[in-house]
């Protein structure tokens, strides 16, 4: 993505401090974790197909963060609440039918999810290396990964349901945490607030999902 690019920009005197730079993106992924539960509240009985249609809106959403204006200020943060919700309504049948046939899953997952998220964020935050570097790598094979979890949802369920794909897919997507929260500590400033929360957001998404592929039975 070409948000990536400006990784490294030297910063003057008047860059927010990395604390409140965290709290911000920390504060918009759980805003927009809570529109993708409304989303899947509201959609958890759509048809299957609408869901599917819904799902790839989601996803072209999230690589039209490309345009600069979808990844900063108000329009950015709209934007990322509207593919929070979007992509909640079209995972709202699937995350249903599995709370309902196998809800010690979806808890297990949930919990996973977030010792993950922890442990990420605790190294990167806590590291005194710049691991920049890697950020725009992971970040193409994390949305690749998750445009293939989505694929494999709809059309192939063999995908999602292959134990090394899923692995791979919370690898990468711990990886980008990693980076991601890194970066959080050593260049952001406000502008990166957006597009850094979709990322880690896009993360969470993807390590639930393929927590939820591998304790369950869907």
């Amino acid at each position: 993505m070409s948000q990536y690019g400006s990784a490294g920009t030297a910063f003057g005197a008047e860059r927010v401090s990395a604390a409140t730079i965290f709290g911000q993106v920390m504060s918009l992924v759980g805003l927009t974790i809570g529109f993708l539960a409304i989303g899947a509240f509201i959609g958890q009985d759509i048809e299957f197909g609408t869901a599917r249609v819904l799902s790839f809106v989601a996803l072209g959403m999230l690589f039209g963060q490309m345009i600069p204006a979808l990844r900063r200020g108000a329009v950015g943060i709209t934007w990322l609440l509207a593919i929070g919700l979007v992509m909640g309504l079209g995972l709202g049948p699937y995350l249903t039918s599995v709370l309902a046939a196998e809800p010690d899953a979806f808890i297990q997952a949930a919990g996973g999810t977030a010792l993950i998220v922890l442990m990420m964020g605790a190294w990167g935050l806590g590291t005194s290396k710049d691991l920049v570097r890697w950020m725009r790598p992971l970040a193409f094979a994390m949305f690749g990964l998750f445009a293939l979890s989505l694929i494999g949802l709809f059309f192939a369920p063999g995908i999602n349901a292959n134990p090394l794909f899923s692995l791979a897919v919370i690898g990468i997507s711990s990886g980008l945490l990693l980076v991601d929260f890194n970066y959080v500590k050593k260049h952001a400033d406000e502008d990166d607030v957006v597009w850094i929360a979709t990322g880690i957001f896009v993360s969470i998404v993807n390590i639930f999902l393929s927590l939820l592929s591998l304790l369950s039975n869907r």
